[in-house]
């Protein structure tokens, strides 16, 4: 049997295993195709949730039709994975066989609610999304818990609705990637939005069941709304055993290749061993997927498994980057101004390598990618 009539197994409705799928097609794979998914509402993109769904400017998620790819789908979650026999199990007792595995179960929200305490809401499937809507139709006041992209995008969707909305960090918003100057910036833009915002080192415990609030220390906060928004966690349960899960995630090379034979991942799963970190980020999950493809067919990838782009909106502000992460000092300005709120910026870092940032400023994706490939200082 040819790597190209070979049975693949994707694991995850993500957008990670949705690529995959769509990859191994395109690079003429004729074999059985089982996509082993968890979610009820099927394949969605995920990014516009926060963006778009949850502030009301779209009705729903934006799905993936996949019909026209000839694949198997079963929507029950895995449960297991046997190297040995090469045999994925789901929750339901079902044994679906492989030749190659790509591993694409994404991430679930971090949670911090105490044991046996409901109500906690979070943000991270259109379900969820249908869950809180009515929440703050309601709402006069909000707690968030997280002050990352995520938790910048729920505030700013609370702000938007006139809820008066207090973020809750270790950091200041979006510190810790975005770096301080442009953390000052969005903190000013907050501010003036009547959004305020709370630091504190001690562990945040959600308050109520239903949850009523939050307390730190010696402080307790009340709202109408808490959302949790602290991050997320691999989904890697059902890899318990298999050898290629850790506490970051799955391990892959730059091929998506795991430390088992035959197994790739890719997406909010996956971590690059020589960074040993998570880079859970829409662009990266895109580009592993096509990579993981690829190898799962003995095919040289037509990209690298890592992509430094990304896109959020802080109260209506569009903020583009193209380039590592985090960033470090004063950018350079290249256009516009940032009193203006609409600049084009640029980071040189130690490496040699930059990074730009349309910071409310309308610029093609492709023209960031350009100027981040033309600055770049060649290393060897």
């Amino acid at each position: 049997m040819s790597s190209l009539d070979s049975r693949i197994v994707v694991v995850g409705d993500s957008i990670a295993g949705c690529t995959a799928v769509r990859e191994l097609r395109a690079r003429g794979h004729e074999g059985s195709i089982v996509m082993i998914g968890a979610d009820d509402d099927g394949c969605y993109a995920k990014p516009p949730l926060s963006k778009h769904v949850l502030k009301g400017e779209a009705a729903a998620a934006e799905t993936w039709d996949l019909s026209d790819l000839d694949i198997t789908a079963i929507v029950d979650p895995a449960a297991s994975l046997n190297t040995a026999r090469r045999i994925v199990t789901t929750t339901a007792g079902i044994d679906v066989p492989y030749d190659a595995l790509i591993v694409a179960t994404g991430a679930v929200a971090r949670r911090i609610a105490g044991p046996g305490q409901a109500g906690e809401t979070v943000l991270r499937t259109f379900a969820d999304v249908h869950a809180l809507r009515p929440k703050l139709d309601a709402a006069r006041t909000a707690i968030v818990v997280g002050a990352g992209f995520l938790g910048m995008e729920v505030a700013s969707a609370c702000a938007a609705r006139g809820i008066a909305v207090t973020v809750v960090d270790v950091d200041p918003p979006l510190q810790r990637l975005l770096g301080s100057f442009l953390s000052d910036a969005i903190v000013a833009r907050a501010e003036a939005a009547s959004v305020q915002f709370v630091r504190t080192d001690a562990p945040v415990a959600l308050v109520g069941e239903p949850v009523t609030g939050i307390e730190f220390a010696d402080t307790q906060l009340t709202a109408d709304v808490v959302v949790t928004c602290a991050g997320d966690v691999p989904q890697t349960e059902w890899l318990d055993g298999a050898g290629i899960a850790d506490g970051i995630g799955v391990g892959i090379d730059y091929l998506c290749a795991t430390a088992v034979p035959g197994v790739f991942a890719a997406g909010d799963v996956a971590y690059a061993r020589a960074a040993s970190r998570r880079a859970p980020f829409w662009s990266n999950a895109v580009a592993q997927g096509k990579v993981a493809a690829a190898s799962a067919l003995g095919l040289e990838p037509t990209c690298a498994p890592a992509d430094d782009y990304f896109w959020t909106e802080v109260l209506g502000l569009s903020i583009k980057v193209v380039g590592p992460l985090p960033l470090h000092g004063e950018p350079i300005v290249l256009e516009g101004s940032m009193e203006d709120g609409s600049a084009l910026l640029q980071w040189n870092h130690d490496d040699g390598r930059t990074t730009f940032v349309a910071y409310g400023i309308k610029k093609a994706v492709g023209l960031l990618r350009r100027l981040a490939r033309d600055s770049a200082v060649p290393t060897t």
